[in-house]
């Protein structure tokens, strides 16, 4: 046999096994990408003709989350019920068209910033010089102004690991932006575990002194969207006191307990037992629309909430890094706005906004809220949920 047939039939042999080997390869290594990779689809473009897009994060049990990059919202949240049946927990809309809508007012699971809740006549003072955020709650400035987070579009990037699918979305809000001093960049980290938690992880650098507070606007309603009001919900706040308020729904710089008082939810109680008590914090907010002082020390993670539904047998636990949580009962829903499950009614979902006090900057005995260059905010707030 020469030369020349022999390397043929080694050829002929190997070629085969080699081709085997190197698609196998292949294989195992796009199927470990594939696994990485978090579905992506197009969700729309912007008015000003930006594409959005809509990512879904799921976990081994089912867990399903989806986030759109426009306002860094959380669209989506379908868990478990007593019966293992999936079921939605967030108000949303199945369109980008819901969202950049003008009746959208309600901010729904937005991340808000650069400053999360209301201050006061849109204005504070840092460095001694006086700042303006435009005014779009009344006489107040809420949740950043005239466009704030919740209505840019950040960028997107698939940051998973072996624990489990995690977005990072990044945001570079320019000095000056909604009056804000400062070129801001901030990062926010969706992730799902398999125990069934989202965890939401806040990071911002600035180059100019400036106020931060982010949060995120998600209404939860553990029944479902379109199963009703959350009056019979059970909720557990682990704080003893709160920010009580003015008529305009600014706080008013005391810090109370709760003891005595309609807002006492240290221990398991049922949201719809006391709200329409004959209580002047209700009346001002027409419910609930407080900011809860967190019982902690130091910047640990801790519980800050707990929700419990009777009917579906689900609960969600709310832990943050936090000093606050703003309980919101729905109370501005007027069944106006149309979304998944239909329209939203008066007290038809409750936020649990872990945050710093509504107005710090204008009151020096709360926590400060200043980030200054060569300083990194972060914070953590999971949400874990369950059933029983």
């Amino acid at each position: 046999m020469t030369k020349r047939e022999t390397n043929r039939l080694w050829t002929s042999v190997l070629a085969p096994a080699v081709t085997i080997t190197v698609v196998i390869c292949w294989a195992a290594a796009f199927k470990a990408q594939s696994a990485k990779n978090i579905p992506m689809e197009p969700f729309g473009k912007t008015p000003d003709g930006q594409d959005v897009s809509l990512y879904t994060l799921k976990n081994q049990s089912g867990m399903e989350v989806k986030i759109t990059n426009y306002g860094g919202t959380v669209t989506s949240i379908k868990v478990k019920d007593r019966h293992g049946n999936f079921g939605d927990v967030v108000l949303g809309f199945d369109t980008l068209d819901g969202y950049v809508a003008k009746t959208n007012t309600a901010y729904f699971g937005a991340v808000i910033g650069r400053y999360a809740n209301r201050i006061a006549h849109g204005a504070f003072s840092l460095d001694d010089h006086e700042y303006h955020v435009p005014t779009n709650d009344g006489p107040n400035a809420l949740h950043g102004g005239l466009r704030g987070f919740d209505k840019r579009v950040w960028d997107a990037k698939d940051v998973s690991t072996s624990k489990g699918p995690a977005l990072e979305l990044h945001y570079l809000s320019k000095d000056g932006e909604e009056g804000f001093p400062g070129n801001l960049s901030v990062t926010v980290r969706y992730s799902v575990s398999d125990k069934n938690d989202l965890t939401i992880d806040y990071a911002a650098e600035t180059d100019k002194d400036t106020v931060l507070n982010l949060t995120n606007h998600s209404y939860f309603n553990l029944s479902g969207p379109g199963h009703g009001d959350i009056l019979n919900h059970k909720l557990t706040l682990a704080a003893d006191r709160f920010t009580p308020i003015n008529e305009n729904l600014i706080p008013t710089g005391e810090i109370r307990s709760v003891a005595g008082t309609p807002l006492d939810f240290r221990k398991s109680t049922t949201v719809g037992s006391r709200i329409n008590s004959d209580d002047q914090q209700l009346k001002f907010a027409k419910g609930y629309d407080h900011n809860f002082v967190l019982n902690r020390s130091g910047d640990s993670l801790v519980m800050a909430a707990k929700v419990e539904d009777p009917d579906s047998g689900r609960v969600l636990e709310v832990f943050t890094t936090q000093p606050g949580i703003q309980f919101y009962s729905g109370n501005f829903l007027n069944g106006s706005v149309h979304g998944i499950g239909g329209a939203y009614n008066f007290r038809s979902a409750l936020c649990l906004e872990t945050q710093h006090y509504p107005d710090s900057p204008n009151h020096s005995n709360f926590p400060s809220v200043v980030l200054r260059p060569k300083q990194r905010f972060h914070q953590v707030t999971v949400y874990r949920f369950s059933t029983e």
